[in-house]
């Protein structure tokens, strides 16, 4: 056991602050989740006097919530399969293939890495309009891989330099091709970068809300934040019912990330490092 010292105390106490910093807002957001209105503009700090679940609800009877729920399932899955295929591919060619026209290729997707998404939004939205994806829940799921294979092929590239080429030198020995290696010898061994990649793109496209904004106008289209936006009145907002629809809409992806916060920065750190 490594013995207590004060610094180590100082940081245990600082560590502690920032986590309640952290929790606060959620705290907030779910203790006035279940106050009527009143009660939130009279203290919003104060604990509920009475727990009003009907703020549940009232915010699934005003939102499509399972239509919502679905569109934005569809977009989350097409936009995570799509990252990890070409990205793992591209990565590992990336990492395997030695030259200029590699190296090129690397850093033409890291500098895409520092473009912002306000200097992109109206060319993107031109060309999903040619392309007849406009307003379509596909369409926008797959302009998510387009937006999000830059930092995952980063990850990619550098976690595949653990991978011995020993393993790929024998599998094409034994008459395996290409894709052959990929699939059963490299991919496999991929699994700790990729439950990182999984989890921070289902994070992001999840709550994502400014691109589903400019690219879907349809109603039955709505992601679940399209949704949500939708009861934020212009002169009045029921602000229990926003909550409470905030919470629902939070509890899948926050358990999700609960579950697998360990892959996240040890992913992150393996790929970064070796790159």
């Amino acid at each position: 056991m490594r013995k207590k010292t004060p610094f180590s105390y100082f940081i245990l106490v600082l560590l502690l602050i920032f986590g309640f910093i952290a929790f606060f807002p959620i705290y907030m957001a779910i203790i006035n989740s279940f106050k009527d209105q009143g009660e939130i503009f009279n203290s919003v700090l104060a604990f509920p006097t009475s727990f009003r679940f009907e703020n549940y609800t009232g915010a699934l009877e005003r939102i499509n919530i399972l239509q919502s729920a679905l569109n934005t399932l569809i977009v989350t899955v097409i936009g995570l399969t799509g990252i990890t295929i070409c990205s793992s591919m591209a990565g590992w060619k990336l990492s395997r293939t030695s030259g200029k026209l590699s190296n090129l290729f690397f850093i033409f997707f890291l500098s895409s890495m520092l473009v912002p998404f306000h200097a992109i939004m109206i060319s993107i939205t031109r060309v999903a309009t040619t392309l007849s994806i406009q307003d379509n829940v596909i369409g926008l799921g797959f302009i998510y891989i387009g937006l999000g294979v830059n930092l995952a092929i980063f990850l990619y590239h550098g976690f595949v330099k653990s991978v011995p080429r020993e393993l790929e030198e024998s599998a094409r020995m034994d008459g395996c091709g290409e894709l052959q290696i990929f699939l059963r010898i490299v991919f496999p061994l991929l699994k700790p970068i990729t439950a990182t990649i999984l989890i921070l793109n289902s994070l992001w496209v999840w709550n994502d809300f400014l691109l589903p904004l400019i690219m879907l106008s349809n109603v039955n289209n709505q992601t679940l934040i399209l949704a949500i936006n939708a009861l934020f009145g212009e002169f009045h907002t029921d602000w229990p019912k926003v909550l409470a629809a905030l919470i629902m809409v939070s509890l899948p992806v926050l358990i999700f990330y609960i579950i697998f916060q360990k892959n996240i920065m040890k992913g992150i750190a393996e790929g970064a490092i070796k790159s």
